[in-house]
């Protein structure tokens, strides 16, 4: 863990390096979320607010519009690769790409963008990487959703810095199927719960996905098996056997339909338990809305769709049209090699910040 305090003068590539040495993974955010409150509070173009471990700042300049950059502060689990090191402009390390190199862009503008031409606030929040339910962006938007009100919001999420479009839903169920146990030097007296699975396993195989196009972006579903649970011993025939699948479902779809639809999927399967163990609903592009138009114009490529969940999906909610734009590469996110170009977090930086002052 570092010693020195967040300095948040520090360019971003830099601060990167400083967050992903400081260990995060989720659950644990505490003193980081402590370290980048206290760097906050001592800029005095800012009003900071706490709740838990989420940290909330925003200027309050009366522009006409107001954007909201938000990341999250945590990690997946520590894979033997920290500490960071940088290695021919690669900087590798937990977290380099999914998102602390996003988070250190926040981190930078809030403290050299003193007079941006829209108001901002931004937003640290922890347990993205878990369970939808102790989401900490979550529970802000519902004990203050007033702390994040605003015309348009970028979640600084891996985008390999270019914009992404909405998000697809995620929906997680569990398919128990049952059986009888017995002695397994005699299987023939029970029946076997973890070969009543087979359907849904050849069911799974079998499925092909929708690609459906919205406002010109071309979404990729997916429906996989995540986890299989069966067996009690080595010599006994298990009575019950439990499929985890996990649906991934472009944003055309609502959390109702996508349920049903997954229930169809798996009909005649022989499941006997259907339970639904997380799920969060996905969120259209807004491509079409101005301040979208703005971004993209400022920040330049060409956009594409969102392939996983973030939390453009709590934004849109909310009635605050969101997109993904970080210097991350997505498929980098969560493996032991996860890296990041210095080369483009500087690049977002510089973009962003035309974007904040032109």
């Amino acid at each position: 863990m570092p010693h020195s305090a967040l300095d948040l003068r520090q360019d971003a590539a830099r601060l990167t390096a400083w967050l992903v040495d400081f260990p995060s993974e989720s659950g644990t955010e505490k003193e980081l979320a402590d370290a980048v409150e206290a760097a906050l509070r001592e800029l005095p173009h800012l009003a900071v607010d706490r709740y838990g471990n989420n940290v909330v700042a925003r200027t309050d300049l009366g522009r006409a519009e107001r954007v909201v950059l938000a990341g999250h502060l945590d990690t997946v689990p520590i894979a033997d690769n920290l500490p960071s090191r940088l290695d021919d402009g690669v900087l590798w390390g937990c977290g380099t790409s999914d998102m602390k190199s996003g988070v250190a862009l926040q981190l930078h503008l809030a403290a050299t963008v003193p007079e941006p031409n829209r108001d901002l606030t931004f937003v640290f929040y922890d347990n993205e990487e878990v369970a939808a339910h102790l989401n900490g962006l979550g529970h802000v938007a519902e004990a203050h959703p007033e702390w994040l009100a605003g015309d348009f919001a970028v979640l600084l999420e891996p985008s390999y810095a270019e914009v992404e479009g909405g998000c697809q839903g995620t929906l997680r169920v569990e398919l128990r199927t049952g059986g009888v146990r017995a002695h397994s030097a005699r299987g023939w007296m029970g029946e076997n719960a973890i070969h009543a699975a087979g359907p849904v396993l050849e069911r799974l195989a079998a499925y092909e996905p929708r690609r459906p196009v919205i406002d010109g972006l071309e979404y990729h579903e997916g429906l996989n098996a995540v986890r299989i649970e069966g067996g009690v011993a080595g010599n006994v025939i298990p009575d019950v056997c439990r499929v985890t699948v996990n649906y991934r479902y472009a944003p055309d779809r609502g959390e109702q339909e996508a349920l049903e639809h997954v229930r169809e999927v798996f009909a005649g399967c022989g499941v006997e338990e259907f339970t639904v163990t997380d799920g969060s609903p996905g969120a259209l592009p807004g491509l079409s809305h101005p301040a979208a138009r703005a971004f993209i114009e400022a920040v330049g490529g060409e956009p594409r769709p969102k392939y996983g969940w973030t939390d453009v999906s709590r934004f849109s909610a909310l009635g605050v049209p969101a997109v993904n734009y970080g210097p991350g590469d997505p498929n980098l996110a969560h493996k032991r090699d996860e890296r990041v170009e210095v080369a483009l977090i500087l690049q977002c930086a510089e973009r962003l910040r035309g974007w904040l002052t032109a």
